[in-house]
């Protein structure tokens, strides 16, 4: 694994207790330029995450906390007039930033996801008659809970598929929440020091990009996107009536870079099936649109997925 990595890795770990995936999909997003949609329950340490991974990289971090009424503006930014000059000034929003976290991003409504899919996938925004480029770095990790339903707005497929993964956060082990609590009740969390800076970050990006992928897990990588698509053709007959759309060519796209940072993250020059598979869910869960039969039997993607890994053979 590459010193710089690791040093991140020692930093986080100052204050965050176990939740690997999610550190690691951080990890991911930035090495990508990927932004990452995390769901669980809250006092998972999201906010703690993302503030510890900006802190030991000297990066900018905001965080919104989105409800029903909230706007536009108040994500973007707004023209605000200046009597005293008599001409209007641009005030910007907290989506200029590095790492920003839209907690709870299926409580706003749908004209404020539409403001930061711009942002998401153009790394502008857009403000009166303005726009303004978003600086690289640039990461959104946002959060959902499963279990609220009230005041909640479903995002739709078309931003779902902006994100690069989605993960499912779950709950600490036993020994790791023991430790958490020791940790809260003494306040013995470390200080995080700044290990990298920006163009450190640009560098690991740019290796890791450039991972080896041989041509059959190319084609491996292809063949599980296009089985979520034509099951059919696929012998998964028995999926079928589940998916109402398969992955979207993003899902490729995304899924390729993926596995490279994966690869790169454990130390490889190389990416095999193993990293391809390890990932498939991460990239293809969101994308995978489910039929009302499979809502009604209670099919999830996960099991969809499951399925495609055990059918499509590996290289």
């Amino acid at each position: 694994m590459n010193p710089i990595i690791e040093n991140i890795k020692k930093e986080i770990a100052k204050v965050m207790v176990g939740q690997d995936k999610m550190i690691e999909s951080l990890l991911i997003g930035l090495l990508t330029r990927g932004h990452i949609l995390l769901e669980g329950v809250p006092g998972l340490a999201k906010t703690t995450a993302v503030n510890a991974l900006s802190a030991s990289l000297g990066l900018d971090f905001k965080r919104v906390q989105f409800t029903p009424d909230l706007l536009p503006s108040d994500i973007i930014g707004t023209e605000i007039y200046d009597p005293s000059t008599n001409i209007f000034k641009i005030k910007q929003g907290p989506v200029f930033t590095n790492l920003l976290l839209a907690d709870e991003i299926n409580r706003a409504p749908a004209k404020v996801q539409s403001a930061l899919l711009e942002v998401m996938q153009e790394r502008q925004v857009t403000i009166g008659d303005h726009t303004f480029k978003i600086e690289t770095p640039f990461l959104v990790m946002a959060t959902q809970n499963p279990v609220e339903q009230e005041g909640a707005y479903e995002l739709p497929e078309a931003q779902l598929d902006r994100f690069l993964m989605k993960v499912i956060v779950g709950y600490n082990t036993r020994a790791e929440e023991l430790e958490i609590s020791r940790r809260v009740a003494n306040n013995s969390f470390g200080t995080i020091r700044q290990v990298a800076t920006v163009a450190d970050l640009e560098f690991i990006r740019e290796e890791a990009m450039a991972v080896h992928m041989d041509f059959e897990v190319e084609r491996y990588l292809i063949e599980l996107v296009f089985a979520t698509r034509e099951p059919e053709k696929y012998l998964l007959e028995d999926i079928a009536p589940y998916i109402e759309y398969g992955a979207s060519p993003r899902a490729s796209i995304d899924m390729y870079k993926a596995a490279r940072a994966v690869a790169y993250l454990k130390g490889r020059n190389f990416v095999s099936p193993l990293e391809v598979a390890y990932i498939a869910k991460g990239v293809l869960r969101h994308r995978i649109v489910l039929s009302y039969e499979a809502q009604a039997e209670g099919v999830t993607q996960d099991m969809i997925i499951d399925k495609v890994l055990a059918t499509v053979p590996i290289p």
